[in-house]
């Protein structure tokens, strides 16, 4: 008769336990929630590349109405030039998908008259000039920009980009002032005859897409192709870039390249009529050599 409640008291308290067991269970903090990987917002990069850009030029200049035809590879540059300064570097800022670039180049460019050639005076401009003895370009080009990553496939991306491309200029055309008629706006100067431009400035809005093909781990093929202006500042505007970039290795965080390829660059910009007139309608191409930082 004693046994039966001694075995349902045991049966009892092991319930009890049980239960117990159980609602500690549930008090107990959650365990804490693991983000994916892709979660977690991507860091900024950042590539600086200082470049050089073997410029040859091949169009019209015009200063004052009078125009010179420019015909001129960079070994002519290098060899005929009496100036030859230049200044260039591109810069990105980029997080995931999205990218910031800049571009400047700055170069100041003489030529002689093996080069440069008359060509007819402008319209208002009713007698020519002597030959053209030289021409001298001070010229700067800034681009600002973003682009967007909008398509992947293994290693090949497709940027769409925008942005504005800054113009600066200053042109001086000369002649010889013996043979040069209506020298009237023009500065003498040791029997030559100036047609300065002073400072002219325009801005052109750029449209274009950027391909990014990674050959192997650390080379990448690359191919940019622009347009701009739309007769907003020059008339049209474009611009083709390809190269090559491999990587040189990885020093304190930073990781240095080089980069090969080439470069074209055209625009048709004009302002002014008659003695006031000034275009450039000019394409600028060549080589680009360079050496990428990027952290």
């Amino acid at each position: 008769m004693h046994r039966l409640p001694r075995t349902l008291l045991c049966s009892v308290i092991l319930s009890a336990c049980l239960v117990l067991r159980a609602g500690a269970a549930d008090l107990a903090p959650p365990p804490a929630a693991v983000e994916p990987a892709g979660a977690v917002p991507p860091a900024w990069s950042f590539r600086f590349v200082p470049y050089g850009w073997l410029i040859a030029l091949n169009g019209t200049q015009t200063v004052r109405g009078r125009s010179a035809k420019v015909n001129a590879s960079f070994p002519d540059i290098v060899e005929k030039s009496d100036t030859l300064v230049a200044l260039m570097g591109n810069f990105e800022a980029r997080r995931g998908p999205f990218a910031l670039y800049g571009d400047l180049v700055w170069t100041r460019i003489g030529f002689e008259s093996e080069n440069v050639r008359t060509r007819a005076p402008a319209p208002g401009i009713t007698t020519t000039v002597g030959r053209s003895l030289g021409l001298d370009i001070e010229m700067a080009i800034l681009e600002v920009g973003a682009a967007y990553e909008v398509a992947r496939s293994g290693p090949l991306a497709l940027d769409v980009l925008g942005g504005v491309r800054y113009w600066h200029q200053k042109a001086d055309l000369s002649f010889e002032s013996a043979r040069t008629v209506e020298v009237g706006d023009l500065e003498l100067a040791g029997g030559l005859a100036f047609a300065r431009s002073g400072s002219v400035d325009w801005l052109d809005p750029v449209i274009g897409a950027r391909v990014r093909y990674a050959v192997a781990p650390g080379h990448e093929l690359f191919l940019r192709g622009d347009v701009g202006g739309f007769g907003v500042g020059s008339t049209f505007s474009w611009q083709a870039v390809g190269g090559y970039g491999f990587d040189f290795g990885t020093y304190n965080g930073v990781t240095v390249s080089g980069v090969i390829g080439y470069r074209a660059l055209s625009v048709d910009y004009a302002q002014g009529e008659g003695r006031r007139r000034y275009a450039f309608d000019m394409i600028q191409h060549g080589p680009i050599l360079g050496v990428s930082l990027r952290w």
